[in-house]
C-alpha cells in the first residue's frame, strides 16, 4: 500500500467536501444578482448611520448624473437605482486596460428605524448622494433620568 499525504480537500477521499463546495457555489449564485448578457452590475457603497434624531445614508455614486439616479424612500426602506451609461465616442486605437463598470443598478437598503419620508432630504455633489430622513417621533429614543429614593 503507499503512502498518501493527506491533503484536507482532497475531494477523492472526502466526496462530501466536493457535495458541500457545489452547495456554496450554488448559494452564492442564488444570492447575487444575475447579469443579462452584455451588461454589468454596478453595486453602490454606502455608509449608513443613525443619530438620535435622523438616519443618513451615503452612496458613492461616481460618474453618475442626477438625471441617471431614482431614489425612492418608505417608512422603512431606501431604494435606489439607477444607470452609468457608457459613452460611445469611438477613437482610434484600442483598450489596453477598461474596468469601468457600466450598466444598470439597483439597491434596497432597509433602514434601522421607521423616518418620516414626507420629511427626506437629499443632495448629490461629487459623486456622493446624501439622504438625511428624520425619524418618525416613536421611534426616537426616549431618555429618563432615573431617580433614586
Amino acid at each position: 500500500m503507499a503512502i498518501r499525504r493527506f491533503e484536507p480537500w482532497d475531494f477523492d477521499i472526502f466526496p462530501d467536501f466536493e457535495r458541500l463546495r457545489r452547495e456554496i457555489d450554488r448559494m452564492f449564485e442564488d444570492f447575487l444578482p444575475t447579469r443579462r448578457e452584455g451588461e454589468l452590475m454596478i453595486m453602490p457603497k454606502i455608509d449608513l448611520f443613525e443619530s438620535d434624531n435622523d438616519v443618513i445614508l451615503k452612496a458613492e455614486l461616481p460618474g453618475l448624473k442626477k438625471d441617471n439616479i431614482d431614489v425612492t424612500v418608505t417608512e422603512d426602506e431606501v431604494h435606489l437605482k439607477g444607470e452609468r451609461k457608457e459613452e460611445t465616442e469611438t477613437k482610434k486605437g484600442s483598450y489596453v486596460r477598461k474596468e469601468i463598470n457600466y450598466g444598470k443598478f439597483e439597491r434596497v437598503v432597509s433602514l434601522p428605524a421607521e423616518i418620516d419620508p414626507e420629511k427626506v432630504q437629499a443632495e448629490f455633489k461629487d459623486g456622493v448622494l446624501e439622504i438625511k430622513m428624520p425619524k418618525k417621533e416613536e421611534a426616537k429614543k426616549k431618555v429618563k433620568k432615573i431617580e433614586f429614593k
